[in-house]
């Protein structure tokens, strides 16, 4: 038998249901309560209207939120590129190896090494109150290596992501075609059993647009949900091709020609930002004013990877997209949880709604405005997931 417990005295509840509270896409409700009974949000609304419950938990005039959904990470890995990133910081050039060093490194650890890092991380997040991500391979290259790396994702999460095609494999660098073939071939025989989604790397030094559609076809034939950094480095096919052929989103989004912006418009791709990518590597930042005021759904997550992006915090991303991005505080707050579910293609997360999963984050402070106002201060005091309190 479940049992239920009311969390009351909540100064601020971002449900993310506009049919509450304010009526704003956040569905802000102040002197607000929760209900969970089980692993599931049972009610929500102002705490003088709240049912009885077993339990009662005082959140002592502090704010709760959804759980972050962060819909894009590269977690599966071994080594860091510590000395690639002091370059790039101190103006130095740094030519040796990018991806093919952390190809390297991954290449050569244990599955038990593979995992405890990626645990290790995972613990990270959650304390930063992630409750739902996305993890992609990419780092392997071959049928062997690829497919452990999705292995040992799925034991942690659902959302697995095929990536075979992160960059051509130094092992077929003089032959792309050959690389083209066997990441639409015998890798993804291998893989696809283990994943959700398939995801290519668009861009200039990666992959082309034929290369890509070809590769994200084959996927979907297999039963995978496209997915496809684009537009990341320089303007290229990568968002018109997401847009074709109904990715979930398209990730980075730097580099957007109007026709671009009215395509994801139009569109059910979301298009997730990532701005510790651009933080980490002195990038342009993407334009995420323009995409919103365009009327595109826009996600925001943390592209943790030990190259170009090694954050697991998510509050360190949404004080990001306000500061340089153009967002509002609200926007990033909702782009952090329900456009993450968005990017997911999940209606029982990121949300704070009867039915939806009891995943919440209890911030140290009496409003969600606090993530972007008070950077780089630890205000995640809870994070409760499935209904659980784990932090």
């Amino acid at each position: 038998m479940s049992s239920s417990t009311v969390i009351t005295n909540i100064a601020t509840l971002v449900t993310n249901d506009p049919s509450q509270g304010d009526g704003s896409p956040l569905g802000l409700v102040q002197d607000a309560a929760v209900v969970v009974d089980g692993d599931r949000v049972a009610w929500t609304g102002e705490a003088s209207g709240a049912p009885a419950a077993d339990n009662r938990v005082d959140a002592g005039g502090r704010a709760v939120l959804p759980g972050f959904v962060d819909s894009h990470s590269h977690l599966v890995f071994a080594g860091d590129r510590t000395q690639e990133f002091n370059a790039r910081m101190s103006g130095r050039s740094y030519t040796a190896g990018g991806i093919r060093t952390t190809v390297a490194a991954t290449r050569a650890a244990s599955d038990a090494e593979l995992e405890a890092n990626l645990t290790r991380y995972l613990g990270e997040a959650l304390r930063q109150g992630t409750t739902t991500f996305e993890t992609k391979s990419g780092y392997g290259l071959t049928v062997a290596d690829e497919s452990r790396a999705l292995r040992i994702a799925a034991r942690h999460t659902d959302e697995v992501t095929y990536l075979g095609a992160h960059i051509v494999s130094p092992d077929h660098a003089d032959d792309p075609a050959a690389y083209v073939a066997l990441v639409t071939g015998e890798m993804l025989d291998a893989c696809a059993p283990h994943a959700r989604w398939i995801d290519v790397f668009c861009e200039k030094g990666a992959f082309d647009g034929d290369q890509a559609r070809a590769i994200l076809t084959a996927g979907k034939a297999k039963g995978l949900h496209p997915r496809v950094h684009a537009n990341q480095l320089s303007h290229g096919p990568g968002v018109q091709l997401a847009v074709e052929l109904d990715a979930a989103s398209a990730d980075h989004c730097t580099h957007l020609t109007d026709a671009d912006v009215d395509a994801l418009a139009g569109s059910n791709t979301v298009a997730t930002l990532l701005p510790g990518a651009e933080f980490s590597t002195r990038a342009e930042w993407p334009d995420a004013r323009r995409l919103l005021d365009a009327g595109v759904t826009v996600a925001l997550s943390t592209d943790c990877n030990p190259g170009s992006s090694f954050t697991s915090s998510v509050p360190f991303c949404i004080a990001l997209a306000v500061r340089d991005m153009g967002m509002t505080p609200d926007e990033a707050v909702w782009s952090a949880t329900a456009g993450g579910a968005a990017a997911l293609r999940r209606t029982d997360v990121g949300r704070l709604a009867p039915g939806a999963r009891a995943d919440l984050v209890v911030l140290d402070a009496p409003s969600h405005v606090h993530l972007a106002y008070r950077p780089g201060v630890p205000l995640v005091t809870q994070v409760w997931r499935r209904g659980r309190r784990e932090v």
